[in-house]
């Protein structure tokens, strides 16, 4: 993925900053990151990504595979905490940032802050880099992440 993007010097450093600052400061924890990253992925369609994140937050992360499946199938979660990030992260790609009152109501219910819809908004920016870049230049699946390949595309 990096062997294309750097072709975009801007675009290579834009995400890796970004990338590198919700790691770091998005008050998520890395389940909860992984998640973000996730959903985003898969209603992009990027097969890369979509198995790339898989196998981070089930190995990486914690996070249970079955909560993966269900992202990658678009299925309900059972956990109400990640049901509502997973919700809330899903609607703000489909309403490109303008979501409804209720939809950011709900959010902040679950436990979220204001500044997480934010952050969630500089992942929606990183996977548009990376989720662009891997399909524009088909890149080939990574060794590592093959245990996760073949994700269902979005509905």
């Amino acid at each position: 993925m990096y062997a294309n993007m750097v072709h975009s010097p801007g675009l290579l450093e834009t995400y890796l900053d970004g990338y590198a600052a919700f790691r770091a400061e998005s008050g998520f924890t890395p389940a909860e990151q992984e998640v973000v990253f996730l959903v985003i992925s898969r209603e992009n369609g990027c097969e890369y990504c979509v198995s790339a994140h898989s196998l981070l937050a089930n190995m990486k992360s914690g996070l249970a595979a079955d909560v993966t499946n269900a992202i990658r199938d678009g299925s309900a979660i059972a956990d109400t905490k990640l049901a509502a990030l997973v919700n809330f992260t899903r609607t703000l790609f489909h309403t490109r940032g303008l979501p409804p009152k209720a939809a950011v109501e709900a959010f902040l219910a679950a436990g979220y802050s204001e500044r997480q819809i934010l952050e969630i908004v500089l992942a929606l920016a990183v996977k548009t880099l990376s989720n662009y870049a891997n399909h524009l230049f088909h890149t080939p699946l990574d060794e590592v992440f093959s245990a996760r390949a073949g994700h269902k595309n979005k509905s």
